[in-house]
């Protein structure tokens, strides 16, 4: 608290100040709260208009605006489109991308099963063009085997003579009678009984 005073002609004038300085007694009177209320009315102004000065000095920034920004409202809103179109541009190419490898990772896999199955299926072509040349070469020797042994069997007959007795008997039955061969006609019949019986032997075993 302070006080100080004043003259004015022949009359003393007088206050006091509280803690926020403001005049709280006059000459000895106490000012109503009515009166204070006003005065700090008064006063509250410019208290608030300093303290907004101080507040813009202090930090001397202010928030930027679409006008401070040189852009209308439509120009960024034209703006925000664009990129929003350019962002769903490239999401699109991402998933065609994506479906393009899943594609081709699909081909790849049915080609590699194709060619596996071709594969397979010229094996199994090898193996049975190799299994029948060996089933017709089997076949083959036997046939010529058989035939082999036929032959065998028919040059061993043909080594030996039919009924060579009774051919060297009528020979020498043929040399003796020259001029007389009707003797021989026994010989010759004996021959061909001889003959017929062993026609009828082959014929039996050949069956």
């Amino acid at each position: 608290m302070g006080g100080s005073g004043s003259t004015h002609g022949s009359r003393k004038v007088s206050f006091e100040l509280d803690e926020q300085e403001q005049v709280r007694v006059l000459q000895g009177i106490r000012l109503s709260e009515d009166v204070v209320n006003r005065m700090k009315e008064k006063s509250q102004p410019k208290q608030d208009q300093r303290s907004q000065e101080k507040s813009k000095v202090s930090t001397g920034i202010c928030p930027p605006t679409t006008e401070s920004l040189g852009q209308k409202p439509s120009e960024a809103k034209e703006e925000l489109y664009k990129r929003y179109e350019q962002e769903q541009a490239m999401v699109q190419e991402e998933l065609l991308r994506l479906a393009k490898r899943e594609k081709e990772a699909v081909s790849e896999s049915l080609g590699a099963a194709l060619q596996q199955e071709r594969i397979c299926a010229r094996e199994d072509k090898q193996k049975a063009s190799h299994l029948n040349s060996e089933i017709y070469k089997l076949t083959l020797d036997q046939y010529n085997e058989a035939v082999t042994n036929a032959e065998d069997q028919i040059r061993k007959r043909n080594t030996q003579p039919i009924c060579a007795n009774l051919q060297e008997a009528i020979m020498e039955c043929y040399n003796e009678n020259k001029q007389q061969v009707l003797n021989c006609s026994e010989l010759v019949k004996e021959y061909q009984r001889c003959v017929r019986l062993a026609q009828k032997e082959l014929l039996v075993h050949f069956d």
